[in-house]
């Protein structure tokens, strides 16, 4: 007997219907001699409307009130989920985030998974149970309710994979798998089989939808193979797993495109040691990811520092960053949200020379320009103008032969 966890995001559960097929063919699986569990998100479209509501309310709602409010997406979906198994004749029993034993530490709306304690989960499978937990959730040791930020539901699924030391973990999404592109951008992106944690972390940090970038960064430190798959049919989906020798034949794996980005720049910062600590450490205090770092060539013992990070913090760097302005003698800070990111990913990048030659190449051909850019071993990722983010990304997926 295996024991399968399987993740049903937004769109799988977007309506009674698309539970009821859920329910099917989780019980399908249990009936075919498997224990399952099962975590789910919100139905689509519930979150932001819970968050609309919020800030109809407050336009700076309490973070830890947010969480309170947020959790309640995902229990509605394990109710209705658990009732449209028992319609089945199935036996299932739904869990919040706390009561399966996720312990999270205490920083609201983007809390990290301390421990869980699957024990409860166990008894409830042994009965015989369908488990059927909230994604996206957990609780402090002090019993505070916490979320763990956007798409933190499929974060749950592995990390509950890991706990119970599952055999499998299914990531049911509205895709067949991870392509090499976002189709809805590139009709003829295709459909990778294999890809390994290191290429799939730089593709969901990217902008890819298909998985959060920090579920592919625990299941690569527990060691979770997980596949990706679509809720709507049975076709086999894409392996995500350790790298294996034969994968760096690809030189490049996938492209992909973020255009929830904004940039923000600081300008006439003095020229001295020790005030771009100032400048990030005021940053990272705030709990704000930031990406791409570019500085100016200092003229007159002043210079202008830009980085970008997500549009969704944008305002709150900015609201930050005001007081250490004014400290440390700088002019002023500027926001901006009319950027995009598209990059390159893949492992084979690191024995074939002339990658960013050919990435770059492409781009001036279809006339986009480059504002910023930024490398790693596996990828290199360019900051350009919102309206050129489809054009540049066909580009790329053309001069690379990705849907070949």
């Amino acid at each position: 007997m295996a024991l399968i966890v399987q993740k049903y995001g937004g769109t799988s559960v977007g309506n009674p219907e698309r539970i009821k097929n859920v329910a099917r063919r989780v019980l399908d699986t249990q009936q075919a001699g498997n224990q399952v569990i099962v975590v789910v998100s919100a139905m689509s479209g519930v979150t932001d409307n819970l968050i609309k509501l919020a800030k109809e309310v407050h336009p700076e709602p309490n973070e830890r009130e947010m969480d309170v409010l947020l959790a309640t997406g995902e229990q509605t979906t394990i109710a209705l989920l658990a009732m449209a198994l028992h319609s089945l004749g199935a036996k299932a029993t739904s869990l919040t985030g706390s009561q399966a034993g996720i312990v999270t530490d205490g920083v609201h709306t983007k809390a990290k998974i301390a421990n869980i304690t699957p024990k409860r989960v166990h008894a409830l499978l042994d009965a015989g149970n369908i488990v059927i937990i909230a994604g996206f959730q957990g609780e402090t040791p002090e019993g505070h309710i916490t979320t763990l930020g956007r798409g933190g539901s499929d974060l749950s699924a592995i990390a509950i994979a890991a706990a119970t030391k599952a055999d499998v973990c299914q990531i049911y999404t509205d895709v067949d798998g991870v392509y090499t592109a976002d189709p809805r951008i590139i009709p003829d992106a295709k459909k990778i089989l294999e890809i390994s944690y290191d290429e799939m972390l730089e593709m969901a940090a990217l902008g890819s939808k298909v998985m959060q970038a920090r579920s592919v960064e625990f299941a690569k430190k527990f060691n979770v193979v997980f596949e990706v798959r679509s809720s709507f049919n049975n076709n086999p989906g894409t392996i995500v797993k350790t790298e294996t020798p034969n994968m760096e034949d690809v030189v490049i794996r996938g492209v992909a495109v973020d255009k929830k980005q904004a940039k923000v720049t600081i300008s006439g910062v003095p020229d001295k040691p020790g005030v771009a600590a100032r400048i990030f450490k005021t940053i990272a205090d705030a709990n704000i990811n930031i990406d791409v770092i570019v500085q100016n060539v200092s003229e007159k013992g002043a210079t202008d520092i830009s980085f970008t990070l997500g549009d969704t913090d944008a305002a709150k760097a900015a609201k930050v960053l005001q007081p250490i302005v004014k400290e440390i003698g700088a002019r002023e800070v500027i926001s901006s949200g009319d950027i995009a990111k598209v990059s390159i990913v893949g492992i084979g990048m690191r024995s074939h020379p002339g990658v960013a030659a050919k990435m770059f190449e492409a781009l001036s051909h279809a006339g986009v320009n480059i504002g910023m850019i930024s490398t790693s071993e596996i990828k290199i990722s360019v900051i350009i103008t919102l309206n050129d983010a489809d054009k540049a990304a066909k580009a790329i997926h053309d001069a690379f032969g990705l849907a070949h």
